[in-house]
């Protein structure tokens, strides 16, 4: 007898990731939950005390390695699980990216709470500026150098 079927030992093709715009989308899905997450971190810190300086950098890096653990976990598993996967390679350029978006989203804040007028919201317009700075950098080199596709080798 013979199978027609594809049996379960042979190599299939890897299904096509979700493409460029569907990476955008489900990066901005996950990016609104973790941002939600991270901001959520840092009302709730500065409501507790942490609301003058030094402390409300302190509270803006917890809040932002909350959402940013997070985002990269998730990112992983549903926006760019058809990149790389390197292992400690990964997590070092994870480690290296999040240490440059930290301190760039650390700095922004802390500018934007210097230069914004006074008023009920300027803490949150800063982490928001902040937030959207560290974005950026975050999913262009999440995309393009952590979670890149390799070219597949023909034989």
């Amino acid at each position: 007898m013979v199978a027609t079927e594809p049996q379960s030992d042979q190599a299939q093709p890897a299904p096509a990731g979700p493409g460029l715009l569907g990476q955008l989308i489900r990066f901005g899905v996950i990016g609104g939950f973790c941002a939600l997450l991270d901001l959520g971190t840092y009302s709730l810190l500065r409501a507790v005390g942490m609301d003058a300086t030094p402390w409300v950098d302190l509270a803006r890096a917890i809040s932002f390695v909350v959402g940013t653990t997070t985002a990269f976990f998730l990112n992983r598993r549903f926006t760019f699980a058809d990149g790389r996967r390197d292992g400690n390679a990964q997590v070092g350029s994870f480690v290296l990216l999040y240490a440059v978006t930290f301190f760039v989203a650390v700095g922004v804040n802390q500018l934007m709470l210097h230069v914004l007028p006074e008023s009920g919201w300027k803490a949150t317009l800063a982490w928001v500026v902040s937030q959207a700075t560290a974005t950026v950098i975050n999913f262009v080199m999440l995309k393009w150098v952590v979670f890149r596709v390799r070219p597949v080798k023909e034989n």
